[in-house]
């Protein structure tokens, strides 16, 4: 896990999900994990952006709705402990839409149509130039959710690298209109463990495309799952050399499997030859029914009772607007916008 540097006070992180559905096992090795080791070293905010995920889901709002809970009971589930790390809701914090109404005057419709994170969201989306505005103006978005915060640390995935990138631009521009240094520059801090594959091999593990082992699954859904997992489509026989390459049972067993050793010997048998797929798949399903095992109990029981989910949403979502709206204050004092 690569860790942000140290300093006296404790550095602010901001990270956080869109709410389309339940958390899966990308999300776990991606951030989940890392989310709880950090909330022990750093004051750290975790957004549920539900606003934002309104950008492309505007003909299925319930669906963003109903999965607020869904993805907080999944922190919670994880080990996310809420009197360490803030969990907040984005839309109720008008704050963060009027930063980012004025942080939209920082940037040129050219720049945002260049951002490649923006560029090849769109082509996966299928939106050509029929971009819903909002979807554009996202980079603009998440600057502002940053900035509230002062978030100095921002966990994220490789691919949203160019997201960072512009988050200081404007940033930086703003300062110097300010001329004085109010909003705070972000590091992106990039997991040790990449992007996980779909179990059926594609690049991306994905909600919309069903390839996923969500963390809650029961134990006869990730012996399914298992068992439609990608290996080596050259590996015939038992006695055929293996290919670690893009077999997915493997990248899933560096992820998650902890006994290092006895992996190393298990692919070493698997490129000599004379290792079945079999062996391998079952060796995965014992790791990951152990590890989610305890995750989807602490889940079942949280669902029980969800107005506790509900008094922990909104008492984080409090703490984090007081935060925001002080940013907020600053931002228009330094535009000239008080006047009361």
């Amino acid at each position: 896990m690569s860790q942000p540097a140290t300093s006296a006070s404790p550095a602010v992180i901001l990270t956080g999900d869109r709410p389309t559905g339940p958390l899966h096992l990308g999300h776990f090795v991606g951030s989940l994990r890392n989310r709880v080791a950090y909330q022990h070293e750093y004051k750290q905010f975790i957004m549920l952006a539900d606003s934002q995920a309104l950008t492309d889901n505007m003909d299925d709002t319930n669906k963003v709705h109903r999965n607020v809970v869904e993805v907080a009971l999944d922190y919670l589930a994880c080990g996310i402990d809420p009197a360490k790390s803030t969990i907040l809701i984005q839309s109720q914090i008008p704050e963060l839409a009027e930063l980012t109404f004025y942080y939209l005057n920082l940037v040129t419709v050219a720049r945002l149509e260049r951002n490649p994170t923006v560029k090849q969201e769109i082509v996966l989306r299928g939106f050509e130039r029929d971009i819903p505005a909002g979807f554009l103006t996202y980079p603009a978005s998440q600057a502002a959710d940053i900035s509230a915060f002062k978030a100095s640390i921002v966990p994220v995935g490789e691919d949203q690298i160019p997201m960072i990138e512009q988050t200081n631009e404007i940033v930086r521009k703003f300062n110097r209109l300010a001329n004085k240094e109010i909003l705070v520059e972000c590091k992106a801090v990039v997991p040790d463990v990449g992007r996980l594959p779909g179990i059926d091999g594609k690049a991306k593990m994905s909600k919309s495309l069903g390839n996923v082992i969500n963390l809650g699954a029961s134990a006869a859904e990730i012996t399914a799952a298992v068992k439609m997992v990608y290996t080596d489509p050259l590996h015939l026989k038992v006695s055929d050399p293996g290919h670690l390459e893009g077999n997915v049972a493997f990248i899933y067993l560096d992820a998650f499997d902890t006994e290092k050793a006895s992996l190393q010997e298990m692919k070493d048998h698997y490129v000599r030859g004379g290792l079945g797929d079999s062996v391998v798949k079952k060796r995965l399903e014992a790791v990951l029914q152990d590890m989610l095992a305890p995750i989807r109990a602490r889940r079942e029981e949280l669902a029980k009772d969800k107005g506790y989910i509900m008094q922990v949403l909104k008492e984080g979502t409090m703490r984090a607007r007081e935060v925001a709206a002080q940013t907020c204050d600053e931002v228009k004092a330094a535009l000239g916008l008080s006047y009361f």
